[in-house]
């Protein structure tokens, strides 16, 4: 391609004398090429009106520093059972144009961007086609809430990632103010995970107790190579239709919650003593004192764990047996309970349910599913 070409060298961190580098450019020529042309994936696909739909947001390829095709991708998200997905090559629209024919009836293809910085990465999810994000500044640098501003002018969301990723610049460290949801659970389960999703509860509680916005959970796979599991997690969300902008708009409504596979189905909901019903992300207008009936119907997770959380922590846990299916009930009222939410664990290795308690390992097993909240009460 005629004209200037720059290389942006991105190095996680410099020491103060500066750093020797050696840069080696390779340029081969042929017969001039077809003038090419992006093939945007379309902005809807055949959905089923409104229904949950899945969905993994957070997916790499070899254009960035993944090792998957975009062909790959999709067919990976096929087999996984999803819906949709949303293409996050790190700092970069490249990919964006590759994805029209993989796209189809069947799965629904969204653009993105991760935005990798170096205080946290986060990610732009359902940014124009062929738009780029700036990723060059830090959190020190003032700028965060402009650069999110233009993703919302595009319609597009902004997402906190994997907030405890251990790796040199990859904590989070912009704060919560302005963004869409969070991601909660990447990837296969581990520590840094469970301290994401206490980070969250926390951040709940102060949602309520502030009278502020609060901000959805949310899970992705984070999937760059062939051995990563796409769709491990993703999120399943409540859309009136498989489109992008129906998608987008349940995601940033929290009506939500979190898989990690297709196998696992979950219905969650508060019904008040008057009939009044409200389901994931949405709020039940009970009075203060009237009885709400709190019930979880699960399956798809062997001898797993049932736990029932409020903004005072766990209020109930439950075994499922082996057929991995059950239903559980709890009731409290919106005096008791600001609002209440929803895990189902896998056991731990050895076996047992998992408890409460302050040992230093992880004190309950994998996560296989996670709902963001139903609200209770008026106000």
């Amino acid at each position: 391609m005629p004209g200037t070409w720059h290389i942006v060298l991105g190095p996680y961190q410099v020491a103060p004398q500066g750093m020797d580098y050696h840069v080696e450019v390779t340029l081969t020529y042929g017969d001039p090429g077809p003038k090419y042309i992006p093939a945007y994936p379309p902005t809807r696909a055949k959905g089923r009106g409104r229904d949950w739909y899945r969905g993994d947001c957070h997916l790499h390829t070899v254009y960035s520093d993944g090792r998957n095709l975009p062909a790959d991708v999709a067919a990976g998200a096929r087999a996984a059972g999803l819906d949709f997905i949303v293409s996050t090559d790190h700092n970069t629209n490249a990919s964006h144009g590759a994805w029209g024919p993989y796209a189809g009836d069947d799965l629904l293809i969204v653009t993105g961007e991760e935005v990798t910085t170096r205080n946290g990465h986060w990610l732009a999810l359902g940014t124009q086609p062929g738009q780029w994000v700036d990723w060059r500044f830090r959190a020190r640098d003032g700028v965060f809430d402009r650069i999110q501003q233009q993703v919302h002018r595009a319609g597009g969301l902004c997402v906190s990632a994997h907030l405890y990723c251990p790796w040199i610049a990859s904590e989070w460290k912009f704060g919560f103010e302005g963004l869409d949801a969070t991601e909660v659970w990447t990837g296969p389960w581990g520590w840094d995970d469970d301290a994401a999703v206490s980070t969250w509860a926390n951040l709940l509680a102060a949602a309520v107790r502030e009278k502020k916005r609060w901000l959805p959970a949310m899970g992705n796979s984070d999937a760059h190579n062939p051995g990563n599991v796409i769709g491990l997690p993703h999120n399943v969300v409540l859309a009136d239709d498989l489109t992008k902008d129906a998608v987008l708009a349940g995601l940033r409504a929290g009506r939500s919650w979190i898989a990690g596979s297709a196998a696992v189905e979950l219905e969650f909901t508060a019904t008040s003593a008057y009939g009044r019903k409200a389901g994931i992300g949405e709020r039940l207008a009970a009075q203060p004192g009237e009885q709400v009936t709190v019930r979880l119907q699960v399956s798809g997770v062997p001898n797993g764990t049932v736990r029932i959380l409020t903004d005072e922590g766990q209020m109930l846990q439950s075994s499922l047996d082996s057929t991995g299916a059950g239903t559980v009930t709890w009731l409290t009222t919106p005096q008791a309970s600001a609002f209440v939410r929803a895990e189902v664990r896998h056991p731990l290795a050895d076996g047992t349910p998992g408890h409460t308690s302050m040992d230093p390992g992880l004190t309950f097993g994998p996560m296989a599913a996670l709902t963001n909240p139903i609200f209770l009460g008026r106000n």
